[in-house]
């Protein structure tokens, strides 16, 4: 084995081990719980309420499009924490911090370029 792998080792024994102790579980539910199928039981629960419309509906464009820009902004956060954290170590690095800097200010225009272009088209309006 090469030695850079050693530390590794104990990582994959226990991810084996997790992944080989839920399949036993999920197996196991299987084999020994019991199956008693209802009626009841096999309908969508939906906080307590009896369902009220076909859940395979479409829903409105604007759904989506709220969605996508939640998912644009999420990965916004995703890419700039790890930047600002290392940000106070590239000031030190007189001739990278102001391509760190510039290239986060271009990161965070477009952007700011997108969520103006998708209020424009209303997808802040949730009617």
């Amino acid at each position: 084995m090469d030695p850079n792998y050693a530390p590794y080792v104990p990582v994959a024994v226990v991810s084996i081990l997790v992944v080989g102790l839920a399949a036993v579980i999920l197996l196991l539910n299987r084999m020994l719980g019991p199956r008693r199928p209802t009626r009841e039981k096999g309908i969508p629960y939906e906080s307590g309420v009896d369902p009220v419309s076909h859940p395979r509906r479409r829903f409105s464009v604007k759904f989506y499009m709220t969605a996508i820009l939640f998912l644009v902004f999420d990965l916004e956060v995703v890419f700039i924490y790890p930047w600002a954290t290392r940000f106070k170590a590239w000031l030190a690095d007189d001739a990278f911090a102001p391509v760190a800097l510039g290239s986060m200010l271009f990161f965070v225009l477009v952007l700011a370029l997108g969520l103006v272009y998708e209020w424009k088209r209303g997808a802040m309006n949730w009617e």
